[in-house]
């Protein structure tokens, strides 16, 4: 197994990033991150190497933010806003921009959703959000390619237009 200062070394900033993406909130997302960590460290064992090790470490990440979400009673990820602490106007404004994003995301499939908050709320670049989502880099941006038309408007087949 690999020894785990060079695993945290390689993918601390995919698994922060990716944190970063679901919760938008920079504070809470390095908490998770090193918690994350932590409990990796616990589970090496389990570890069977079906997937990259960055893809188990966000798996991990993903189930402790549902907790983190089961604990403040939270019905959904996108209500995680709610408990933003809004002390700056440009916080408040990051927050509508996020929330308005949100809602043209919603007419989308999970993946492209998935794909698009990765890329533009994440910043992470194909090859990570690949890695994330256990897919190839060129679906990655065929995907975000896709969903960027759908949201202009422009992603209508010819029968959809009619």
């Amino acid at each position: 197994m690999q020894d785990i200062d060079k695993i945290y070394e390689e993918d601390f900033r995919t698994v922060y990033k990716f944190l970063f993406c679901l919760t938008r909130n920079s504070d809470v997302a390095e908490e998770l991150t090193q918690e994350t960590f932590y409990r990796a460290i616990q589970k090496i064992s389990s570890f069977q190497g079906k997937c990259k090790i960055s893809t188990w470490l966000c798996q991990i990440a993903k189930n402790l933010w549902y907790d983190e979400l089961k604990k403040k009673k939270m019905e959904s990820l996108h209500q995680h806003k709610l408990f933003f602490e809004q002390t700056e106007d440009k916080m408040e404004d990051r927050i509508i921009s996020n929330i308005e994003l949100d809602k043209q995301l919603q007419g989308l499939d999970k993946p492209t959703q998935e794909v698009m908050e990765l890329r533009i709320t994440g910043d992470l670049s194909f090859r990570e959000i690949a890695t994330i989502l256990n897919r190839t880099e060129n679906w990655a941006r065929v995907t975000f390619y896709r969903g960027k038309k759908k949201l202009k408007g422009d992603g209508l087949n010819e029968r959809e237009k009619l």
